[in-house]
Order: structure tokens, then sequence, then C-alpha cells
């Protein structure tokens, strides 16, 4: 039973890192800022999209 726990926490933390990287992409900041981003997330998957969400550039923002 743990094993299928921890496949579907793996898929959805892959699925929110995907989803991240896409916002990422195409957004509006400098091509250097979306590379770190990207690496940050890609490295650390859990840690690197909490930061993201609360520390990345957002649209929204004057």
């Amino acid at each position: 039973m743990d094993i299928y726990a921890g496949g579907i926490l793996g898929l959805l933390i892959l699925i929110a890192d995907i989803w991240a990287i896409l916002n990422i992409a195409q957004s509006r900041v400098e091509t250097v800022n979306k590379l770190i981003w990207i690496v940050l997330i890609l490295a650390l998957p859990i840690i690197g999209l909490i930061i993201w969400w609360l520390a990345g550039p957002r649209e929204g923002r004057a």
C-alpha cells in the first residue's frame, strides 16, 4: 500500500513541477532568470516548487 501512495505522491509532484516549468517558460522574465528557476525546480523538486510558488515572478505584479 505504501508503494502506491508514494507513486501517487510522486506523480502529483511531477505534474506540479511540469506545470511550474511551463509557467516559467511562458513568463516574460529574462531568459537567465527562467533558466535559474527551471534548474532550481529540477534540482529540488519539492523545495524548488515551494520557493517558486512563494517568490517566483508573477505576471500580475506591477
